[in-house]
């Protein structure tokens, strides 16, 4: 089976189903799953496995229309993780996609390190799981938010090979320093790291450096910050803060890039949405969580006191 972008994928269980009359997901899901209980029915709602158009649910009483396209996954996500760090927020037996924290690094550096992968293949073991975690890509230590890992060489392979047709919209908020002079552009250069391991940015190739694009469209300003978002055309490491650095606007709380203005005492920095197709089955995949409360603080306006 191959998505229109051409990837080849593996089949895999999942049941498609055609809306003949108005209802509701939860009737329809009794009616066309024949001899399913209403308790197993909400179960799969509430572990993910019921998409709508492709648009995942968890809605029971979601109204229906004719001709939508209701599917039916056979994976139940698990949800009986319990960390600080991590939060999964999908899981088939394929990939597993989780809430990061910060100050929790992606995978570890040496043995030692704790880690979500860490964390992850303690989750799977414990529950005599026959897998184990597969990095795909990597948040910054004190960056938060969504982030996706395969649970066999197979599908990472599959993610390596083909990420920019599979993960086609990876965005992040953002609490920059300063007020935004303009609503929104592009940020383009050549990233590379000098002998301390610090990444600066360059207009030209200075040889060996990697191209990296970074779009920006700003949603809210004070006169101290400016609340951004920020979608990535490539993915480079320290990108989004070199180049915020590069606009004059660094990210608040970056100790490595930034000008000194912490006001939360952590990176401001949160990746919010992860839209991919499922390196298996082809199926259109969305995920987004809520911006940081800490970054909204930022930006409500102090009640005037009546006369």
């Amino acid at each position: 089976m191959k998505n229109k972008t051409g990837i080849e994928y593996a089949r895999t269980k999942y049941s498609e189903h055609i809306v003949r009359e108005e209802t509701t997901l939860l009737e329809f899901l009794l009616k066309e799953l024949d001899g399913i209980s209403r308790n197993r029915a909400k179960d799969i709602l509430a572990g993910h496995g019921i998409t709508v158009d492709r648009q995942q649910t968890t809605r029971y009483d979601l109204p229906l229309h004719p001709g939508q396209v209701v599917c039916v996954s056979k994976h139940k996500q698990s949800t009986q993780l319990l960390n600080r760090y991590v939060r999964i927020v999908y899981e088939d037996k394929d990939l597993i996609v989780i809430e990061k924290s910060q100050g929790i690094l992606s995978m570890p550096a040496t043995a030692k390190q704790y880690s979500v992968k860490q964390v992850l293949d303690e989750y799977f073991q414990k529950r005599h799981f026959k897998c184990t975690t597969h990095t795909v890509h990597r948040l910054d230590r004190e960056t938060s938010g969504l982030m996706m890992y395969a649970k066999s060489i197979e599908i990472q392979k599959i993610l390596e090979e083909n990420w920019q047709e599979i993960v086609f919209d990876r965005r992040y908020v953002a609490v920059l320093s300063g007020q935004m002079e303009r609503e929104g552009g592009t940020v383009e250069s050549w990233l590379k790291d000098n002998k301390a391991y610090i990444t600066y940015s360059s207009p030209e190739d200075p040889g060996n450096a990697k191209y990296a694009v970074t779009h920006y469209h700003t949603l809210q300003t004070t006169p101290r910050y400016s609340l951004v978002e920020l979608k990535l055309e490539t993915g480079r490491k320290n990108q989004i803060r070199v180049h915020m650095q590069d606009i004059g606007h660094p990210v608040c709380g970056d100790r490595k890039y930034g000008d000194g203005s912490d006001p939360i005492g952590r990176l401001c920095l949160h990746a919010y949405r992860l839209n991919f197709y499922h390196p298996r089955t082809g199926q259109l995949m969305n995920f987004e969580t809520p911006f940081p409360r800490d970054f909204m603080k930022l930006f409500q306006q102090p009640q005037t006191p009546q006369s």
